[in-house]
């Protein structure tokens, strides 16, 4: 089963991984539509290429969600591939995680996930074809101080692809998801920010204690969870399903 020629959703679309997963996905002849909460990233996603097209929407509202996601079909046809990419992190220790950060987390984390597959998911089984790839984390497989409920929403998004993939084993869609370590992108930049904004240390400094963790001594690349996104969607992939995938540079063994 070739990605070429079938419809693929990417959530967080505009930026960072999602971005690099949309021009991977169009580079193997996908249809790629594109999601996010600002138009101008999505727009120029479109503009170079990258995707077919965009729909705005916060994945967090579940009507707007839901809403975009029949402008995609309706426009470019019955969905394929589903990429739950959207996501965020923020950093507290756990005495002073409120509820209000823990619900964000969640929200925004797992409870999109769950929203979006169910949108498109009994269409695929219909069919008798999709794939749906989740973007966890490394904080799905093991434990991180000061984000607990980052953690604890990515943990989610692990076990909630495990059960699917077991609901649809026998449907020609396939479940997985893919972890990866810390990534050169604007959300690490901005939680770098942060990090040396409250510690006082500086940038530089906090950088290296990121990748201190990856064996290989540095941060992945997009475009490397990008390839793993996209051999889960292509051909000889079939019996691929509820796995979570660390592209970590040997962080989790």
């Amino acid at each position: 089963m070739e990605p070429a020629g079938r419809h693929a959703l990417v959530t967080g679309g505009g930026r960072g991984i999602g971005a690099a997963i949309a021009r991977a996905l169009t580079g193997a002849g996908a249809v790629v539509t594109v999601l996010g909460r600002s138009a101008a990233p999505l727009e120029n996603m479109v503009a170079s290429g990258a995707a077919a097209g965009w729909v705005q929407a916060d994945v967090t509202a579940t009507e707007s969600l839901a809403a975009a996601v029949a402008r995609a079909e309706a426009t470019r046809g019955s969905l394929g591939i589903l990429v739950n990419n959207a996501g965020a992190a923020e950093s507290a220790p756990f005495t002073r995680t409120d509820r209000a950060l823990w619900d964000r987390m969640l929200a925004l984390n797992l409870s999109s996930v769950f929203e979006a597959t169910k949108l498109v998911l009994p269409g695929m089984m219909a069919r008798g074809f999709g794939r749906v790839v989740n973007i966890a984390s490394t904080a799905g497989l093991t434990g991180y101080p000061y984000v607990a409920a980052y953690v604890a929403a990515k943990h989610g998004v692990v076990g909630l692809t495990k059960a699917l993939a077991l609901e649809t084993a026998k449907t020609g869609v396939t479940v997985n998801a893919v972890c990866p370590g810390f990534t050169e992108t604007d959300m690490l930049a901005h939680s770098i920010a942060s990090v040396a904004d409250k510690t006082g240390r500086t940038q530089a400094d906090v950088k290296k204690s990121f990748v201190r963790g990856n064996p290989q001594g540095r941060l992945v690349r997009p475009d490397e969870v990008a390839a793993a996104v996209l051999f889960l969607c292509g051909p000889g992939s079939d019996a691929m399903t509820g796995q979570a995938i660390a592209v970590a540079g040997g962080e989790i063994l």
